[in-house]
């Protein structure tokens, strides 16, 4: 009996426990900034046009389309930067997000249509966010030169396929 409680105080002190708090420092409900259509996208990471590394970034909506957080998934390179559900999600989560809506940028501006892996991290993350409740509404791409890109307006068999 003694062993059992010995072992059992031990693994008490050897697993560490992790407490999960969220701060919202000044959040004032009625300044949150409502998406009606998704060129308001542009109008609110217009900054990230003219970032010369590639970011990749989620944006986290309430049930009203009010954007609710923004969360720097990947900054990468010129070129590429990566990206995995488990780290997209995991802030829409702890925000406690009705859906997202992820972006990333070109820094070229060569072009703006997705990549082979554009596309495929977006039906990566389209399941994932089937399985976790959390939609993704729409992946877009903006580049210095060119309008904004949304993957869902352009290609919408993907969402049909991938949702």
């Amino acid at each position: 009996m003694t062993n059992t409680i010995s072992l059992a105080s031990r693994l008490q002190y050897a697993v560490p426990q992790i407490k999960l708090c969220m701060v919202h420092e000044n959040f004032d409900q009625a300044n949150l900034y409502r998406l009606r259509k998704i060129s308001d996208v542009d109008l609110f990471l217009s900054p990230l046009r003219h970032a010369t590394e590639e970011h990749f970034v989620s944006l986290h909506l309430n049930a009203r389309q009010d954007i609710i957080g923004l969360h720097e998934v990947s900054h990468g390179s010129l070129v590429s930067s990566v990206v995995h559900p488990r780290e997209v999600f995991k802030a829409a989560i702890a925000a406690n997000s009705f859906s997202i809506i992820v972006c990333h940028n070109h820094p070229s501006g060569a072009r703006v249509e997705p990549s082979d892996e554009d596309i495929e991290i977006t039906y990566r993350l389209l399941k994932a966010g089937k399985t976790l409740c959390v939609p993704v509404i729409d992946h877009v791409i903006l580049s210095p030169n060119q309008p904004l890109y949304s993957i869902r307006e352009n290609m919408p068999e993907i969402w049909e396929f991938g949702a």
